[in-house]
């Protein structure tokens, strides 16, 4: 799918490398582009994300979990959820935790947007559905992340991939991957995205 340092935006029609293009082919989250190798993020992404990278501080240090944050957004940009790892389960994930404070039938969540500080699990041991699978089955329309799960618990996540494959638009600001794998320093020391 391409290199994971480069910003690629995943739809239905597969991935998309952005070489001076909008970042995101949603008109209202146009505004990131890669220009001469920089990565400009659009104001109400790079918001929400830096909210959710403060949720992720918020986390219980886990030697066996990520600690990860995440909001959720109506499609007229209003916070309609957020949680963090472990906030009130030991094994509860941040999507998890910002789905479950919503009811299943809220109408708000055909429009929405989960913006998640780590790809979502393709897979856990902990529970019988992953993130991905709550995600779809919760029909938002939009995840953005800036990092990709390392391969320190489960190999080969392929959140990503099933989100694009469902049908959801997924973007990723690797630009903001190295503030989202701060809070996590303990697990895997010095194998973190460097800013840029």
């Amino acid at each position: 799918m391409g290199s994971p340092s480069l910003p690629s935006w995943y739809g239905a029609s597969g991935s998309v490398l952005l070489n001076q293009v909008p970042f995101c082919a949603n008109p209202k989250y146009t505004g990131t582009y890669l220009s001469g190798g920089n990565v400009v993020t659009d104001s109400a992404d790079e918001r929400w994300m830096r909210l959710a990278i403060d949720l992720a501080w918020r986390c219980p240090p886990s030697p066996t979990a990520y600690s990860v944050g995440a909001v959720i957004v109506d499609a007229d940009g209003n916070e309609i959820s957020r949680g963090f790892s472990r906030e009130d389960d030991p094994v509860a994930h941040a999507e998890e935790s910002a789905l479950a404070k919503l009811t299943a039938d809220d109408p708000r969540l055909a429009g929405a947007t989960i913006y998640s500080t780590l790809e979502p699990c393709s897979q856990r041991k902990s529970r019988s559905r992953s993130c991905t699978q709550l995600i779809i089955a919760a029909g938002l329309r939009r995840v953005v992340t800036p990092w990709r799960e390392p391969d320190l618990f489960v190999a080969d996540c392929q959140g990503v991939e099933l989100l694009a494959a469902a049908g959801l638009e997924v973007a990723e600001l690797p630009a903001l991957a190295a503030l989202a794998a701060a809070p996590n320093r303990h697990l895997v020391p010095g194998e973190h995205p460097s800013a840029s």
